[in-house]
């Protein structure tokens, strides 16, 4: 019994550990529900919704944006590892904050994941609204020249993914 009253209370102390972002790290679910605000409800289950009447939309956009915010925290990772390697001293000098600049990994990792983070929840939104506009103007022009499928249902997100990807494209690699 002590054992079960042991485990029972180091599970609910490493909950919240587990139940939040660290500071600074915008959530997906935040992420998503910005989206949504900014597009328009509409336009944010046209780009993420899946099944017949698109109610999975905010589902969707949660698991493809933990995807992404995983993938920017591998990518910058990867990228301050290789900087440290470089120089040990001037990357210290460089990231860290506190006083023997130990710190300088994490907050190197972070700020350049969050800066990830921000430029594809803005690629994002400014596709979305590209594709909105273009959209409004002729309907069917928009579905023939993006849609894929038999119904061409799905041209608002062919529309977005395109105009994101070929935004990040143009952007220049730091």
């Amino acid at each position: 019994m002590k054992k079960l009253l042991a485990m029972l209370a180091l599970a609910a102390f490493a909950v919240p550990a587990f139940a939040t972002d660290p500071p600074g790290t915008p959530s997906a679910e935040k992420q998503c529900r910005d989206q949504r605000t900014s597009i328009g409800a509409q336009a944010f289950k046209d780009l993420y919704g899946t099944n017949h009447n698109k109610s999975n939309a905010f589902g969707k956009c949660v698991s493809k944006t933990n995807k992404t915010l995983d993938q920017n925290a591998n990518a910058a990772n990867s990228s301050c590892k290789t900087e440290q390697a470089a120089d040990p001293e001037a990357f210290k000098n460089k990231y860290g904050t506190n006083k023997n600049k130990n710190n300088a990994f994490g907050k190197c990792v972070s700020a350049q994941a969050k800066a990830a983070d921000q430029e594809d929840q803005s690629d994002t939104i400014n596709a979305a609204r590209q594709c909105k506009a273009e959209r409004k103007e002729d309907p069917d022009a928009f579905k023939d020249k993006y849609g894929t499928n038999k119904n061409k249902r799905n041209a608002f997100g062919k529309c977005v993914s395109a105009i994101a990807k070929a935004q990040q494209d143009a952007q220049p690699t730091p």
